[in-house]
């Protein structure tokens, strides 16, 4: 039996190597609009799909995945490869969205089975945020392999929080698989005050906080930010022939409202707007890469949200919003920019007719940004740059910091 797992993972691991993100898209017809900027990416081997260096790891091991649709190797799901070579996978937490990302952003995701493999999935989205001991007996390791974009407020980061902490509160190890993060050439935004802390902001970081998945749990584990400064036993497997300055394809659509890679390059700037009255495109197939509202004095551009595939009921459900289509902006543009862009936002509040229902009620827009302090700016007239003049001295602080928990050579130090 042990011989014929071995010659398994060689076969596996021959096969994985061969096949890049660029391959999986001619086989996986759907996926092609994700693809819009020459890159290096199809260089890049993802952790997943570097076995043979954690084959050790999780050998003769009872296995948890916290997994998405992103969790894949080549045209194959990290689930299926690791069941095919013999490993023990005795369940699959599902985060935001699900286990096969179609749920809606804030959607409650229910338990179940997984009719391909016949694993029970467990929702880690809802009232269950974190494993619990029960859901954690006999299990030796958990492993994380989630694509990230590298915003604070995006909360699969969130969801390994949790779960690093159940881990390290039950003796489970944690090995997390890396992947590349498309914002991390870049750091910027308010760092999060503690007092905000939320499940769409956990740590004093900033909203790009410029760090792949592993880099962020590695921070996470060394800040003592779990628990009671608690600690878990954390693996994890880089990414070869990546640094932060690469330039790389997501083959799927991290969530429904990401379509492809100007969604996530436009999404920390645009998000602000989820706090306000203003849509984003939810509920359209340019979704983060359009912004306006019925009331609005300016833009050229009109869209109506209708109820699709992860957006049930969008904000402006069936109302013609008039405001700016940013879909012909060049990639490269907002790329080499390194930086959020609050002119969409600032020019989008000075020119909205009745400003006092801006903002929303609830506030969630100081959640996003991590304070009171950036909606209180743009309500007294500060430009950007006097605006991001504010956070510099924390942002040099952090970047200073993050440089502790980097694992590529070429990273971005700025």
């Amino acid at each position: 039996m042990k011989l014929k797992v071995i010659i398994s993972i060689l076969i596996a691991t021959f096969f994985y190597m061969n096949c890049s993100p660029t391959e999986q898209n001619v086989k996986n017809e759907p996926q092609k609009s994700i693809i819009e900027l020459p890159t290096e990416s199809k260089k890049v081997k993802v952790g997943a799909a570097r076995i043979d260096q954690y084959f050790d790891l999780i050998n003769n091991k009872n296995i948890a995945l916290v997994v998405n649709q992103t969790s894949m190797i080549g045209d194959t799901h990290l689930a299926d490869t690791l069941q095919q070579i013999g490993m023990n996978i005795k369940a699959i937490f599902a985060p935001e969205h699900g286990f096969r990302g179609k749920a809606d952003a804030g959607e409650k995701v229910v338990d179940g089975v997984d009719v391909k493999t016949g694993i029970p999935l467990l929702s880690l989205y809802g009232k269950n945020k974190k494993p619990s001991s029960a859901q954690l007996a006999g299990i030796d390791l958990v492993i994380f392999d989630i694509q990230d974009v590298g915003a604070r407020f995006y909360t699969y980061i969130s969801t390994m929080h949790y779960v690093m902490e159940a881990c390290a509160e039950n003796g489970v190890a944690v090995l997390v698989l890396d992947r590349p993060n498309p914002n991390g050439h870049y750091v910027d935004g308010p760092i999060l005050n503690p007092a905000y802390q939320s499940f769409v902001g956990m740590h004093p970081i900033p909203v790009v906080h410029g760090m792949t998945i592993a880099e962020y749990a590695r921070m996470v584990n060394g800040e003592g930010w779990l628990k009671d400064g608690i600690q878990c036993d954390l693996s994890t497997i880089s990414c070869e022939n990546y640094n932060h300055e690469t330039v790389y394809e997501l083959p799927i659509k991290p969530s429904p409202n990401l379509p492809n890679n100007r969604s996530i390059y436009l999404y920390p700037s645009l998000c602000f707007f989820e706090g306000t009255t203003i849509s984003v495109g939810r509920g359209t197939n340019t979704q983060f890469q359009v912004y306006g509202h019925p009331d609005l004095t300016i833009g050229d551009y009109e869209f109506t949200p209708e109820p699709m595939d992860g957006a049930k009921y969008p904000k402006l459900e069936g109302k013609t919003s008039k405001g700016f289509d940013l879909t012909k902006i060049d990639l490269t543009k907002i790329r080499t920019a390194k930086g959020l862009n609050l002119d969409y936002l600032i020019n989008t509040y000075q020119n909205y007719p009745n400003k006092k229902d801006f903002f929303l009620k609830n506030l969630f827009f100081d959640k996003l940004a991590g304070s009171a302090e950036l909606r209180k700016q743009i309500i007294g007239g500060r430009t950007a740059d006097q605006i991001k003049a504010t956070w510099q001295k924390d942002l040099n602080e952090f970047k200073q910091l993050r440089t502790k928990y980097l694992l590529y050579n070429g990273a971005l130090k700025q």
